[in-house]
């Protein structure tokens, strides 16, 4: 008898009020792996043959858009982004580039020039600091900031390209200080605001608060006007940060590859991507999505841990007797999705993935048995024991080529492995 998934798994994340829901009709991704995950100083920037492979990985998960780079920092930025957005414009890869700039003509500028030479629209997302902390170390005040925010906000409206307005800082921020600021921003022709949480101050309730109050401020204006929110992890809390803020009026949510970014980093994009598929916010092929992490953590030297959520080596890995049996019956019934789920959160499949039995000193015999099989091996009673009684004198998992060694077996059966 073939019973269904709700018939097996009772979901307590519907429980009460149920799971958060999005406020608005849909929630979009902002990639910032190209621009902000190169901050950390820990990284190292790939050559633009690979940040091209990169957005491309980003276009085949249906990213909305990405932030391609500042161009202001110099001219070698400024070669990349032209690169970067003349791929986008040749191939039509259905991604929208953004560029970061300061509240300064001179990194303003090179985004018009850029977006002329390759005619394709470019979004030029202006930031400057609000917080008060940042206003007395700087020794800014309100009025200045308000200028820049006009002049450089005009300025791209002027150029006809798309303004994002993004004030550094904005989880610490005073209320009456971001009224001002971003009312001055639509005024001057912004159509889309960003708040941001740079040093992952924020927990969920301030995010969603901040979120609520900034969605007053722009729509007080009568312009329709998107709010978007880019987060940092040093608190722990950047995918729950951004679930949060969309539950509360975001349109579009910030993310890096791996989380890479500027001191811990900021919210891991891949991790959106699960749990917005998972919680039924989004329906995208998420098949190249380890692929894709896999990529920037080799061309960024940033390790990709074993342990890593759903990308790591050992997410649907397991050699404890217990859960292999059950993962084992599972399959046995004949019903894959079954043993994705038996003892997964996150099905494998929905990353391309599969759950894998490996041989170990917590393992049972089962996990021998299906080993073998697996890899085309004949489970004779004498092979499992000697293979048993190596694993229970281990101190880890046994590597292929020892169990094959133990097994007199040269090579595993091909697509077995």
């Amino acid at each position: 008898m073939s019973l269904s998934e709700s018939e097996l798994i009772h979901d307590w994340n519907l429980a009460g009020d149920g799971e958060i829901e999005p406020a608005r009709d849909r929630v979009e991704l902002d990639d910032e792996t190209l621009r902000d995950g190169l901050q950390s100083p820990s990284v190292t920037s790939p050559p633009i043959e690979d940040k091209l492979r990169i957005l491309h990985l980003i276009a085949e998960l249906r990213i909305e858009s990405a932030n391609i780079g500042l161009p202001g920092a110099g001219p070698h930025v400024v070669a990349d982004v032209t690169r970067l957005a003349r791929e986008i414009a040749d191939e039509k890869l259905e991604v929208a580039p953004n560029c970061a700039a300061r509240t300064l003509e001179s990194d303003i500028l090179p985004i018009v020039d850029i977006s002329q030479k390759v005619g394709l629209p470019i979004e030029v997302a202006c930031f400057l600091g609000s917080s008060p902390i940042r206003q007395f170390t700087e020794s800014w005040d309100l009025d200045r900031l308000l200028d820049l925010t006009r002049n450089a906000v005009a300025l791209v409206a002027k150029e006809g390209l798309p303004v994002m307005y993004v004030t550094e800082d904005t989880t610490r921020a005073r209320p009456e200080d971001l009224r001002r600021l971003y009312t001055t921003a639509v005024e001057a022709g912004a159509r889309r605001v960003c708040v941001a949480d740079t040093v992952g101050h924020a927990t969920p309730n301030g995010a969603t608060q901040l979120i609520r109050f900034i969605r007053e401020v722009v729509d007080a204006t009568g312009e329709e006007v998107k709010v978007d929110w880019h987060g940092h992890r040093d608190r722990g809390m950047s995918v729950f940060n951004s679930l949060s803020a969309a539950a509360a009026g975001a349109d579009r949510l910030h993310g890096t590859a791996l989380g890479i970014g500027e001191r811990v980093g900021n919210t891991p994009i891949d991790l959106l991507l699960i749990n917005m598929q998972l919680m039924g916010w989004a329906d995208r092929d998420l098949e190249r999505l380890p692929e894709y992490c896999r990529l920037v953590a080799e061309t960024t030297g940033v390790p990709l841990p074993d342990n890593y959520p759903v990308i790591g080596r050992d997410a649907f890995r397991t050699g404890t007797g217990v859960h292999a049996a059950a993962v084992i019956k599972a399959r046995e019934k004949g019903e894959d999705w079954l043993a994705d789920r038996i003892y997964s959160g996150v099905p494998a499949s929905l990353v391309g993935r599969r759950q894998r039995i490996e041989v170990g000193p917590m393992s049972g015999q089962s996990n021998v048995v299906y080993w073998l099989r697996e890899h085309g091996i004949e489970p004779t009673s004498e092979r499992v024991q000697k293979v048993f009684a190596r694993a229970k004198q281990s101190d880890r998992i046994l590597s292929e080529r020892e169990i094959l060694s133990l097994c007199d077996a040269e090579e595993v059966a091909p697509g077995r492995s």
